[in-house]
């Protein structure tokens, strides 16, 4: 074997155990707790992609420190490297520390700042891994030479050890003078943590699996070309690397297009919620959808046809099934209704164009006497084009039907795979908005009624946005006296903006981010009677704490000491894990799990994504409706009872004609 050879060798299995001491240290981390319980798969799958990518980050970084050891002891002759290992990699920790210091965190920094710091991040921490190596296995060879074990011990992968050892000093480190986290879901049993441990090593050996059998396929395909065509070996295997990654890129995409069209048509399909098949006929006449309606009832989607079935009525139906309540307008609230509640709903195929669709709702307002309401609640909806049902039934309830709700669905996909629509929502919001507002300059004062906004999620990031780089300024200035939003994303950039402060575009008295009610009840009374643009965010919310720049900083709503956390029933415990500390690659992924979970269907429980039992309050007190401590009591009631029968009507088996007010 050459020099060339051994010293090769040397880097190559340095690089290995140093990835493998910091992807050992990182795998215990990934069981701290977040902002939700995690499923033993749940966990394995954080495990399992951290440990791998920590791996994989780490052997990337070492390659590229000993890429300079390389360049030094050939320029220098030298034939032995660790010392140039160990000098170079001890050199990258104060240097990696320094950097990523002096590139301190800004709120609105670009990516390549971010990334800039977390690379000598990086740098400094897989540097001070491989000096940990670099000593492990020189006080192994010489315990080695000591008791004759003839290389034995400097055989053991020393990093797995070193690894748990660092593991224990940063928990030990991470615990010092934090408070307990307060209400905890049970801690996982040992055997619970062995068998997602064991599950995450599974996830880590096929995700590592995926990448020799790409690295096999593209050596072969590369040595294949390079034997027939002229060009470096290395030169071909590149090559033969990005054949692979195109060909499964491209699988890939004809996979992901078939499943995008499987969804939509089961967002689109006309199966009858009620036995008998015209569904329509059983609709309002002041919604969308119903045979008086200008909208057809085949283009509104699945969503759109069952938020006209769910409108309130404003008076018991003569015939409901057996077993379901009345909750028509005067049964729920005792007081007759002013008026009966009018829906708008335009589908994305009930016109071909954001213009026509927008056309098509105006002209639906026209003929619902819609500007005769008192109030008209502008709605975007989700993804897949649902709009809450607690929050628009809460508003009829609470307005004893004086309102009239305008939605234009954007999307037929769930909300996760609409992102790429969120400028096509943009667009035609802003663009109905803006006729809206403009009809409406023509009305008289006295009969002018007020416009108000509501958005659950995608939907309340789509209409945000119509106002991005406008802050509050821009809501007013296109009529909007008061918006709710519920369970915003925190890729909302409108959002950031606001809460930010500082902009003069934005009043920041008008504006405020809670977790629950009680926090607004809480507040100043001249502070609380400000307030015009609410949005609701529940503390253990993933959607709200879930972004992409998670992998390169720290967020905002990670920073300082908190407090544990408070339980505050009937609403969504209040505040942050003490305990939970920002890692780039852990967190990013724990907190992927946490959107995923906060979305999962659940009961009807004021918690993570799941906003319906505090719609009845937050839409009195924003809209400013002045409803009664009783009137709003009873309204919870009813909204509770009213989704239970929703479930059944949608998920359960098909009843004969629709519950009264569903």
């Amino acid at each position: 074997m050459t020099i060339g050879e051994t010293a090769s060798a040397v880097l190559g299995r340095h690089s290995e155990q140093t990835a493998l001491l910091v992807a050992s240290a990182a795998a215990p981390q990934t069981f701290v707790r977040s902002l939700g319980p995690r499923s033993l798969a749940d966990q394995a799958v954080v495990t399992g992609v951290v440990t791998a990518l920590s791996y994989a980050a780490t052997v990337a970084t070492q390659d590229a420190l000993t890429s300079v050891v390389s360049a030094w002891t050939s320029a220098s002759g030298r034939t032995e490297v660790r010392p140039a290992l160990l000098v170079v990699n001890a050199a990258a920790v104060p240097l990696g520390l320094g950097l990523s210091r002096a590139l301190p965190i800004r709120e609105d920094e670009r990516a390549l700042r971010s990334l800039l710091r977390q690379s000598a991040w990086r740098s400094a921490v897989t540097g001070l891994a491989g000096v940990l190596v670099i000593g492990g296995d020189w006080a192994a060879a010489s315990i080695d030479r000591r008791l004759g074990l003839d290389g034995r011990l400097s055989r053991f992968p020393l990093a797995i050890p070193l690894g748990a050892l660092a593991a224990a000093v940063i928990e030990w480190q991470r615990r010092r003078g934090v408070e307990d986290d307060g209400p905890v879901s049970p801690t996982p049993g040992a055997m619970v943590a062995l068998g997602s441990m064991g599950a995450g090593l599974g996830v880590t050996g096929a995700v590592a699996a995926l990448a020799i059998g790409e690295e096999r396929l593209a050596s072969t395909l590369g040595g294949a070309l390079a034997s027939r065509l002229p060009g470096s070996p290395l030169t071909w295997r590149l090559s033969g690397h990005a054949v692979v990654l195109s060909v499964v890129g491209g699988v890939t995409s004809v996979l992901w297009g078939q499943a995008m069209q499987r969804i939509e048509r089961a967002t689109t399909s006309d199966a009858a919620v009620f036995e008998g098949g015209d569904d329509s006929s059983l609709v309002m006449t002041t919604c969308s959808g119903s045979d008086a309606s200008l909208v057809r009832w085949e283009g509104m989607g699945r969503e759109g046809r069952r938020h006209a079935l769910t409108a309130v009525h404003p008076r018991p139906l003569a015939q409901r099934p057996a077993g379901v309540p009345d909750l028509s307008i005067p049964t729920v609230t005792g007081m007759s209704a002013v008026a009966e509640p009018v829906q708008v709903y335009v589908g994305l195929d009930n016109a071909p164009t954001p213009r026509a669709r927008a056309e098509l709702a105006l002209a639906e307002m026209d003929r619902t006497s819609a500007w005769d309401r008192s109030l008209i609640m502008l709605t975007s909806p989700t993804g897949t084009g649902y709009v809450n049902y607690c929050a628009v039934a809460a508003a009829q309830y609470l307005t004893r039907g004086d309102v009239a709700t305008v939605t234009l669905q954007y999307s037929k996909r769930p909300s996760p795979l609409s992102l790429g629509m969120i400028d096509d929502a943009r667009e035609q919001n802003r663009l109905l908005w803006s006729m809206i507002a403009e009809r409406m300059r023509d009305l008289p004062n006295e009969r002018r009624p007020k416009v108000v906004l509501f958005g659950e999620s995608l939907g309340a990031h789509t209409s945000q946005d119509v106002f991005l780089h406008w802050g509050t300024l821009g809501l007013r200035a296109l009529g909007i006296e008061r918006a709710l939003w519920v369970g915003t994303p925190y890729s909302s950039g409108w959002m950031h903006e606001v809460v930010r402060g500082g902009r003069a575009d934005t009043d920041d008295e008008l504006v405020a981010v809670v977790n629950d009610i009680g926090q607004i009840e809480a507040m100043p009374v001249e502070r609380r009677r400000l307030l015009r643009y609410v949005m609701v965010s529940h503390d253990n919310d993933g959607v709200t704490k879930f972004g992409t720049d998670l992998l390169l900083r720290q967020p905002a709503w990670l920073k300082g000491p908190r407090s544990p956390i408070v339980e505050v029933p009937p609403y969504s415990p209040r505040g942050l894990p003490p305990s939970m500390r920002w890692r780039p690659i852990t967190t990013f992924f724990q907190l992927l799990i946490d959107m995923k979970n906060a979305q999962t269907p659940g009961v009807y429980q004021a918690s993570r994504h799941d906003y319906r039992p505090d719609l009845t309050r937050f839409v009195n007190e924003v809209y400013g409706l002045g409803a009664t401590e009783d009137q709003l009591a009873r309204v919870e009631r009813a909204l509770a009872l009213r989704e239970e029968a929703r479930e059944r009507l949608f998920e359960g088996p098909t009843p004969a004609v629709p519950p009264e007010g569903s």
